[in-house]
């Protein structure tokens, strides 16, 4: 039967919403007939394996285990939605305390048990932080280490989609960029609209200035509008797309949206954000981005929001100060940018 490979897949937060999605999108994608299942919950965890062998699936070795070391030992590919959900009147920073030690300690165990790892996905919020902070303690390249950041544009595709009663499929290139959070810069110089240029038709008043800049909230507010509808969180979205991601890094069809990315160079320093990257076997890496001078500051205050909640960070000790860094992780340094 064929699979891209035959290597381990962890997925961490495994009886978890996203993380059981995950589970079984990459079962259904065919990914790996390796699959390991991690969860502290172990009555969940179990239910999870449980349903999952039922769905049938052909030539697969489901495993699970509530043992950390168990689950990463030998994993070439781990993707992690092991932090607390985001509620109702939350935002993703305010997860940002208990799931940034949250990601210390994941990030430790990468070093101890599967330092080899062949790429890493961080799901949980706030993901920019998260992603980072797992990276600084995990040790590995920083092109091993992705983070969530398609929800915003596939959730710009969407709104634009609505509002011109199209299919989604003629809604080319729409991009967010820096954080993914409430701080998010929304690009309209890259996206095509049936082939006419997104930025043309604000210009020219197709799409009025105000139903424009009501387009933009919405994006920005789409976690908040999953939670106020379905009473929870987003986890099939997020699921599906990181599954994207890890499936691209064992060598699959190329991701398609923007990533978290460690970002370290001329303009933006010592963070993880999302920008334009490919996301290969040889890891992720990203193109600078460029937009209109206006998008660009949007860009430079995302990038701003993101050092703030990184030095937060640091100050609440869970993160070491930056000057330290590459005591952790020598990798960090080495590769001032991680772009082509």
């Amino acid at each position: 039967m064929n699979f891209l490979t035959n290597e381990k897949l962890t997925i961490v937060g495994a009886a978890g919403m996203i993380g059981s999605n995950m589970a079984q999108t990459a079962l259904m994608m065919r990914l790996t007939p390796n699959v390991c299942l991690y969860d502290p919950y172990a009555p969940a965890l179990e239910g999870v394996a449980e349903e999952l062998r039922h769905c049938g699936f052909e030539g697969v070795n489901i495993t699970f285990t509530s043992d950390v070391r168990e689950a990463l030992e030998g994993a070439a590919y781990v993707v992690s939605s092991g932090g607390a959900a985001r509620k109702a009147g939350m935002t993703r920073e305010d997860l940002l305390k208990g799931n940034a030690e949250i990601a210390a300690e994941f990030g430790k165990n990468i070093k101890a048990y599967c330092p080899d790892v062949k790429h890493i996905v961080v799901v949980f919020n706030p993901a920019d932080i998260t992603g980072l902070i797992t990276l600084v303690y995990s040790g590995v390249e920083p092109s091993r280490v992705s983070t969530l950041a398609a929800l915003d544009s596939t959730r710009l595709v969407s709104e634009l989609a609505k509002y011109f009663k199209i299919p989604s499929g003629e809604i080319q290139n729409a991009r967010t960029y820096g954080g993914h959070g409430e701080q998010m810069a929304v690009f309209e110089s890259t996206a095509t609209v049936n082939g006419k240029q997104l930025k043309e038709l604000v210009d020219n008043g197709i799409i009025p200035a105000a139903d424009w800049e009501a387009i933009k909230a919405r994006v920005v507010q789409g976690g908040k509008n999953i939670i106020e509808l379905r009473g929870r969180s987003s986890f099939q979205s997020p699921a599906y797309l990181s599954i994207e991601m890890i499936a691209a890094a064992m060598g699959g069809k190329p991701f398609r949206w923007p990533a978290g990315v460690y970002v370290n160079d001329s303009r933006f320093k010592h963070i993880m954000m999302a920008m334009e990257t490919t996301i290969g076997k040889d890891g992720v890496k990203y193109v600078e981005v460029e937009g209109t001078p206006e998008e660009s500051r949007e860009l430079e205050k995302s990038y701003e929001h993101l050092c703030k909640l990184r030095d937060e960070v640091i100050q609440m000790g869970v993160l070491p100060p930056i000057a330290d860094w590459r005591r952790f992780n020598p990798y960090i340094d080495e590769c001032t940018c991680n772009n082509k």
